[in-house]
């Protein structure tokens, strides 16, 4: 209903996807349902405890699409330069979340005067640029294929350009929350604004914005987490981080178009080319011979966001009661319509 034809499936489920018996299962059960293309990445380190590279060699050949923690830092840098080391013998991809463990350990907003005023565990935008610092740092030692998951920071960002003018193979991705959101969104405690990473400062929202104009961004991702009301309905503290986005990936996205002036093209290419060719896939191109995966929308019909009505199960969406544009009207998956307005 969101016009996504394809998911990656994170690492992070419980067992983790930390072997290729895991992947394998995921892919199964996503093919069975005869729905969207549901593929897998697997984690770079066991159990995903940071401790000991995971089987990356079996779990490429089982199909895992890149290798990461998620939102666990590898901290113990031998641990991630031999995990990027193995990795460029399948010239796999990993990702990886930059945030210093020391610095950002329980911190749930950005310091800041905002994150002072609340009483609120907060972490400053620098730990982000420290632990990017020390992850390309090992990049360029190992040569390995690189992704920043979720870079948040501007900050971050000129750290990103300067790896990128020096010729490392560094992609990376932002969530469209960062894109659409920033700190003074937490508000009076609001726990639908509770994200990992944390919201920024509006200098490093527009920033962000910036590098997707810019093509430094490669990937926006949804963030998809969904959370049950009872984790969600917590002090904002204890709060389980994450929201829903699957099915305002797209209408979220298009801001950037209708508000502030991005090319249609410059929107789409990283929900569909940047990613899929930075995985290696077909999809993502019109072209002859690609997979028919498509989507038709309307991308100035007007949308307002009721949480209500989401299709998925959860309900944690920080746009509830937002007015967007752009709406799904038909998704085809290899030709086969599998939604209809």
């Amino acid at each position: 209903a969101g016009g996504v034809t394809t998911i990656v499936v994170q690492p992070d489920t419980d067992p983790a996807l930390d072997d290729p018996a895991g992947i394998d299962f995921v892919q199964r059960r996503g093919a069975a349902l005869g729905l969207i293309n549901v593929r897998a990445a697997g984690a770079a380190t066991r159990g995903l405890e940071g401790q000991s590279m995971a089987e990356i060699g079996l779990m490429t050949e089982a199909g895992a699409l890149y290798f990461t923690d998620v939102d666990h830092v590898i901290a113990d840098s031998r641990t991630l330069m031999r995990v990027m080391s193995y990795a460029t013998a399948f010239d796999a991809l990993i990702a990886h979340r930059p945030a210093d463990p020391w610095l950002s350990q329980g911190a749930v907003a950005t310091s800041g005067e905002l994150a002072t005023r609340l009483g609120l565990p907060a972490a400053p935008a620098i730990a982000e640029r420290i632990q990017l610092e020390r992850d390309l740092a090992l990049v360029e030692q190992t040569g390995a294929r690189f992704l920043v998951d979720q870079i948040s920071t501007a900050g971050a960002l000129e750290t990103l350009a300067r790896a990128r003018a020096r010729g490392l193979e560094v992609a990376a991705s932002v969530s469209v929350n960062h894109l659409s959101f920033n700190e003074l969104d937490i508000g009076d405690y609001r726990t639908f604004y509770r994200l990992d990473p944390p919201l920024r400062a509006e200098s490093d929202r527009l920033a962000l914005i910036e590098a997707v104009r810019d093509g430094l961004i490669d990937v926006i991702t949804s963030a998809h987490t969904p959370a049950p009301a009872e984790d969600k309905r917590r002090p904002f503290q204890d709060a389980t981080p994450g929201a829903v986005g699957l099915e305002t990936l797209l209408p979220a996205a298009l801001l950037l178009h209708h508000e502030y002036g991005l090319g249609l093209l410059e929107v789409l290419r990283p929900l569909t080319q940047g990613p899929a060719g930075l995985l290696g896939l077909e999809a993502g191109v019109l072209a002859p011979g690609a997979p028919a995966d498509l989507v038709l929308f309307d991308p100035g019909a007007p949308l307002r966001v009721d949480a209500d009505r989401l299709r998925s199960k959860s309900r944690n969406s920080p746009f509830d009661g937002r007015s967007l544009q752009g709406c799904v009207s038909r998704t085809f998956v290899s030709g086969r319509e599998i939604f209809a307005a």
